[in-house]
């Protein structure tokens, strides 16, 4: 498939080291960039100005992918079941506004999918879905220090003690639809 046909999914679910890492074990996943997204701030935010809070921004990754072999349905399911979407601006130890628990769709497809999803998940959990869905706005991509964090740092200790159990989680709930 041509990149051109790829398409895209923006979200976030706490620290984007974690959506990353969950993403790119996807297949049909091509391209998985951590970045910033929802913002009201002027200009390019850097890590420092998002983990103040005060920017607006979420830590967010963008995904390209290929739908003949992954759905979007499909992805937002794995990432709704990936992170708690109940938490309002937080995961984990991870709390702020930068940390919520969001989708940002391209297009009204996306959006009435996202809805959809939130909807149908709704009632295996004992408190309320958070997770806000809103348009996706400028993207901002993170420093070159966040970008494929995992797997560039898989014995430091957040990687160890957060990451690889989500990554367990994951290959349990659908060792299928994961990359060898």
């Amino acid at each position: 498939m041509t990149k051109d046909k790829l398409e895209v999914i923006t979200v976030g679910g706490g620290c984007f080291w974690c959506v990353e890492a969950v993403l790119n074990q996807i297949k049909g996943v091509e391209e998985v960039v951590s970045g910033y997204m929802g913002g009201t701030v002027p200009g390019t935010p850097t890590y420092r100005e998002i983990c103040s809070g005060l920017t607006g921004h979420a830590e967010v990754v963008q995904a390209k992918f290929n739908p003949e072999i992954i759905s979007y349905e499909e992805l937002l399911v794995m990432f709704m079941t990936s992170h708690d979407p109940t938490t309002l601006n937080r995961q984990g130890a991870d709390v702020g506004t930068q940390y919520r628990s969001v989708i940002f769709y391209h297009n009204e497809e996306q959006q009435i999918i996202a809805e959809k999803i939130v909807e149908e998940l709704t009632p295996y959990y004992e408190k309320t879905i958070v997770t806000e869905i809103s348009p996706a706005t400028t993207f901002h991509k993170a420093e070159v220090s966040h970008q494929n964090f995992y797997e560039n740092n898989k014995d430091k200790m957040y990687c160890v003690v957060v990451i690889s159990p989500k990554l367990a989680k994951l290959k349990k709930l659908y060792a299928s639809k994961l990359k060898e």
